[in-house]
């Protein structure tokens, strides 16, 4: 059964999130690359987190945990550089 993430961001202070995230993936070892003004995070088993400076997005975690839990703090997180809103089903 799939569980998914939705999010909603919009981050003004990107410098400063792409600095942190990156500080944080590399403590979770999780796969952090910065394309431009796009943050791709990847987990085992879970589908990749892209989160635009700008913009809605989602990702399935398949209540994989602790993935699930990393992803909806990496997501909140962001909302310290800006703002977000999350819905889940």
């Amino acid at each position: 059964m799939g569980y998914t993430i939705y999010y909603r961001v919009k981050i003004t202070r990107w410098s400063e999130f792409v600095t942190f995230i990156k500080r944080v993936c590399k403590g979770l070892r999780l796969h952090c690359e910065v394309e431009g003004e796009t943050v791709k995070i990847d987990a085992e088993g879970v589908e990749f987190l892209i989160i635009p400076t700008e913009g809605e997005g989602f990702v399935k975690t398949y209540r994989k945990e602790p993935y699930t839990s990393l992803y909806l703090l990496i997501i909140y997180s962001a909302s310290a550089f800006g703002s977000v809103e999350v819905w889940e089903d």
